[in-house]
């Protein structure tokens, strides 16, 4: 929403900015980003702006890039930037989040004792696909193949899903709008 220097990490001391990603990434890279992270459907459109912009000029702040995506975005959504899902891919990919969350669900259930409750908010489908998909295989346990008679007690699940997701109810949205997105899932370890 304000300009400020193309940077996205959450540790500026680690790994390249936002803007020398921009800047020296090949188009069909930056078009594979924004439609990944960002399920951006315009991003081949919007990887080939960035490319021309930049070659007139480096991009630098996020002003600049904003405005770039949001001319080569034919298709606003209503109530939100269009070049919101853009700086999201970027983001995600410049901090590497996704491969972050499964790091962090692994380590949160190696120190969960049993009885202990994960519960895990995700503010994007992205990050709640890893996350349904963690409690899923957990709950689940061991694999073994289809046609192998395992008994259930021989599965070891780590895991009990505690009911279906959680989303932000009508009074939570209006009084906290970034909510509206918000998934909480709860899970409590059993072995």
């Amino acid at each position: 929403m304000r300009d400020g220097p193309l940077d996205m990490r959450m540790n500026p001391e680690q790994g390249s900015s936002a803007a020398h990603w921009i800047n020296t990434a090949a188009e069909k890279d930056i078009a594979n980003v924004l439609f990944r992270f960002g399920e951006e459907r315009h991003s081949r459109r919007m990887a080939r702006r960035i490319v021309s912009e930049r070659k007139l000029e480096p991009i630098k702040t996020t002003g600049r890039l904003a405005e770039i995506v949001k001319q080569a975005n034919p298709s606003w959504e209503k109530d939100k930037h269009p070049a919101t899902r853009a700086f999201q891919a970027i983001r995600i990919f410049i901090n590497n989040e996704l491969d972050e969350i499964e790091n962090g669900l692994d380590q949160a259930l190696d120190l969960l004792n049993i009885g202990g409750r994960l519960v895990v908010i995700s503010f994007h489908s992205l990050e709640d696909r890893i996350v349904k998909k963690f409690i899923a295989l957990q709950t689940k346990g061991d694999s073994y193949p289809r046609d192998l008679p395992v008994p259930q007690h021989l599965l070891n699940p780590r895991l009990n899903s505690m009911g279906k997701a959680i989303r932000a109810g009508i009074c939570e949205k209006q009084s906290n709008p970034r909510a509206r997105s918000a998934i909480m899932r709860v899970a409590e370890k059993i072995a």
